[in-house]
This record gives structure tokens, C-alpha cells and sequence, in this order.
């Protein structure tokens, strides 16, 4: 080693000189999720990000925004504070029949007492995408959860109606990609972080 190399050693060793972090963004099907991503104010990290696929086809990605990191559904659920499922199709679908799958993933995941508190926010919920007609490849939605503000529902980047207040509401739709019954296993565990 030469005395340059010495000295380039020491100044890194005692924080003189800090090398930049390596950032832990995904790109999964050209479709980039950013480690950090703010709403409204408040700093979200990606806990992780995967390809939803029905049979052998791609159909949407999708990034999980949380305050902290976490490793379970349960622990998703239970993270006070902001979040968000960000979305980014991979192919044109049909808008209201995005909207009904939303509903019977709902269905799917819960008991039917409590499902049935849900409809009319489900229902309300299949209009928004009904009245869209077509999700077409590249567009983005995302469901936010703002403490104070409920569920706010972004497509294209903007806002679609008023904002669900039940925070109920929110987790019943985590619930699609990470309750028992799952709209796609392997991204639930992508989502989850636990594979790339």
C-alpha cells in the first residue's frame, strides 16, 4: 500500500471522509420504486416491491411505503403513521374490473361481519375506477393512508374523490396483497422484503 493509500485508509476509517451510501432503490420490469418516497410531509421508506402476475403474464408492480421497516403483515398493520402501496401497471386492464378485484380480495381476506361494514366504501371505491374506464401500460395509482386526513386514493397523480376516513378501510385493502388469501403470494413475501 502506498502512503496515499494509507491516508485515503485513515480518513475513511475515522469518518473524515464518508463514501455516499449505497441507495437500496428497485427497478423491477423499468418501473424504478425510490428508497425514499415523501407524502405530505412525512418520510416514507420502500419496505418492498415485487411484480404481480396472473398466470404467466405481468400485470402490475407494486411498492410498499411504510415509516419503518417491517417483516409481517401484522407488523405492517400496526405501523403507527403514514403509508402507501404505490402501483404501476405493466399492461392496459379494464379499470372497473380492477375495481371488483379489489372487492373480492377484500372479501377474500376478511371475515363477513366485517366485511360487510366495508361495502359502501368498496363499493365507492369500484366507481372511482369504473369511471377510468382503462388503465393502460405506465399508468400509476397509489392508496394512501395520511393519519388525520384517512385514505386517499391517486391516480395518475391525482387525487379521486374525498379521502376514507376508517383506518379499518386502509388495512382491508393492505389485506389484498398481504392477508392469508393474497392476490399474489410471491409478492406478498416481495412486499414484505423478503425477496427482490
Amino acid at each position: 500500500m502506498t502512503a496515499k493509500h494509507w491516508i485515503l485508509a485513515g480518513l475513511l476509517a475515522t469518518g473524515v471522509l464518508a463514501l455516499p451510501l449505497a441507495r437500496a432503490d428497485v427497478s423491477l420490469a423499468g418501473v424504478k420504486y425510490e428508497e425514499v418516497s415523501d407524502l405530505r410531509g412525512t418520510r416514507l421508506q420502500l419496505n418492498g416491491a415485487g411484480i404481480r402476475y396472473k398466470g404467466p403474464f405481468k400485470v402490475y408492480t407494486a411498492g410498499l411505503y411504510v415509516t419503518k421497516k417491517a417483516s409481517t403483515p401484522e407488523d405492517v398493520f400496526a405501523t403507527p403513521g403514514a403509508k402507501r402501496v404505490a402501483v404501476t401497471m405493466l399492461r392496459d386492464i379494464d379499470a372497473s374490473e380492477l375495481g371488483k378485484l379489489f372487492i373480492r380480495g377484500v372479501e377474500d381476506n376478511m371475515d363477513k361481519p366485517s366485511f360487510s361494514k366495508l361495502i359502501p366504501g368498496l363499493m365507492r371505491m369500484s366507481q372511482i375506477f369504473s369511471e377510468h374506464k382503462k388503465l393502460q401500460t405506465g399508468d400509476t395509482f397509489s392508496l394512501d393512508w395520511v393519519p388525520g386526513v384517512g385514505a386517499v386514493v391517486m391516480l395518475k397523480g391525482v387525487q379521486q374523490g374525498e379521502p376514507f376516513r376508517e383506518p379499518e378501510f386502509f388495512n382491508a385493502l393492505l389485506r389484498i396483497w398481504l392477508g392469508p388469501a393474497p392476490a399474489d403470494w410471491k409478492l406478498k413475501e416481495s412486499l414484505l422484503g423478503k425477496q427482490a
